[in-house]
């Protein structure tokens, strides 16, 4: 099996914190689906979620890799997992229907319900057609459009692509903190680290 091009583990991520990061606050009560989402990848934080980008054979709907493992592709399918969407599920009936339109990237010439939903190119080109396609700018009235729940896909230094969840917390920067996996599950300060190449809602 060629490599999984889900995220990068364990690269050189910016400048070294001498502390970890404070560990999320779950949203009590949460009442909307933005607000389940974002305690959805919050959960991935609090768990201790482990990189893992490898491939496995899981249940079909509704499966999912061990749940002390992941990319950062499983914190929002989690996240959506939490909210009441299966992205396993709504993504492979989508490429069932219409697999030309999803990225030729993996060699494969049919749909894979174990790894198709954990590619982020696959995830954006599922969101760019279902969910709502937000700015990637965040200064002047684009800094107004990054709301919680949302999720933010970047291009990693190293040329690989890499995605997470927006939380309802804010950092030192102003921005809003997000969730992701990048050799472990962590809420971080990291939006504008890397080029922004994708800002998504969904449901619309």
């Amino acid at each position: 099996m060629r490599a999984l091009a889900l995220c990068l583990a364990l690269v050189g991520i910016g400048k070294a914190q001498t502390s970890p990061p404070p560990m999320p606050a779950l949203i009590v009560n949460p009442r909307t689906t933005a607000e389940k989402i974002v305690n959805g990848a919050k959960r991935e934080v609090l768990r201790g979620v482990r990189y893992d980008p490898g491939y496995y054979r899981i249940a079909y709907p509704g499966g999912d890799v061990p749940a002390n493992r992941g990319a950062c592709t499983d914190v929002i399918v989690r996240a959506l997992r939490h909210a009441g969407y299966d992205l396993q599920r709504l993504m492979h009936e989508d490429m069932r229907r219409s697999f030309s339109r999803y990225p030729r990237r993996y060699g494969l010439r049919r749909p894979d319900p174990n790894i198709d939903h954990r590619r982020v190119p696959n995830q954006m080109t599922f969101f760019r057609r279902f969910g709502r396609v937000l700015p990637t700018a965040v200064t002047g009235s684009a800094a107004q459009t990054w709301k919680p729940g949302d999720f933010v896909y970047w291009k990693l230094d190293s040329g690989l692509d890499h995605g997470g969840v927006l939380s309802d917390e804010r950092g030192s920067s102003g921005l809003p903190l997000v969730i992701h996996n990048l050799g472990g599950a962590a809420q971080e300060d990291v939006l504008t680290r890397w080029k922004i190449i994708g800002h998504f809602r969904y449901p619309k």
